[in-house]
């Protein structure tokens, strides 16, 4: 299965159509979307891939108590959080799982974030961490507008930070299912 993530799109809606038409020839199975704008990812819907999206923690989808703040995903057998801040927000409703948490208890193999905008893809106590960057066309961290293509299969996962404008790989990695060997 292969999945697009993406955050931090900021109302950079440009670069949000020039995503959804990579994510189409990429011939992507599913987009998240992981907030800061909710509302961005409009023009990913439709496109012939399905659309999953989180609010970010200071936008007004975050206090509006029908649209959940964390999403749980199986994804060829690997369990995916997908949410906008890596660790509990002062924002977050109090029913909101901690990341950290579900983290230590190995309850997820995956955590799709956004937040800090700077592009993450690695392994810490058998978790892997997945930040998209931004799209912002200018950013005060230093990185260009990227996302992330993640590439799941039972046994592994590719995960492959992307420039936006350019298609150079700014991070790739292999993941081996936890308790698989190597």
């Amino acid at each position: 299965m292969r999945v697009l993530v993406v955050s931090d799109t900021h109302g950079e809606l440009d670069n949000v159509e020039l995503l959804a038409s990579k994510a189409v020839e990429l011939g992507v199975d599913l987009v998240i979307h992981l907030g800061d704008d909710y509302e961005d990812a409009e023009p990913l819907i439709g496109k012939g891939f399905t659309v999953l999206r989180v609010p970010g923690v200071y936008e007004e989808a975050y206090f509006k108590p029908d649209i959940p703040h964390r999403l749980l995903l199986c994804l060829e057998d690997w369990l995916v959080l997908a949410l906008h801040a890596p660790r509990r927000h002062d924002n977050d409703a109090s029913w909101d799982p901690d990341p950290d948490m579900l983290a230590s208890r190995r309850a997820v193999d995956v955590i799709l974030h956004g937040h800090t905008h700077i592009p993450r893809a690695e392994e810490a106590n058998g978790v892997v961490y997945v930040n998209p960057g931004h799209l912002k066309k200018e950013d005060k961290k230093g990185y260009p507008p990227t996302y992330a293509i993640l590439d799941f299969d039972p046994d592994k996962l590719t995960v492959r930070i992307v420039e936006l404008r350019t298609g150079g790989t700014l991070i790739e990695r292999e993941f081996t299912r936890p308790g698989k060997p190597s």
